[in-house]
């Protein structure tokens, strides 16, 4: 029963890992105005700060767009 337990919880470790896109530091310095001007108060995780920025891609730079697209794939 623990090694089941045990074989579970990295499954969803390893799940959780894999879901989490973090941003290079790149990446957050091209969507960084952005961040401030539209998703300031957006916890990260989750996908919060990318679904927040794509509610506003029309309005993002250039180079954030970049990101957010390619975060989407």
């Amino acid at each position: 029963m623990r090694a089941i337990l045990l074989a579970t919880a990295l499954v969803l470790t390893t799940l959780n890992a894999a879901a989490a896109q973090d941003f290079t530091a790149a990446q957050r310095e091209a969507c960084k105005g952005d961040y401030d001007k539209f998703c300031k108060g957006t916890i990260p995780g989750g996908g919060r700060v990318i679904a927040c920025l794509n509610k506003q891609r029309d309005q993002l730079s250039n180079a954030c767009k970049q990101i957010v697209d390619a975060q989407k794939k």
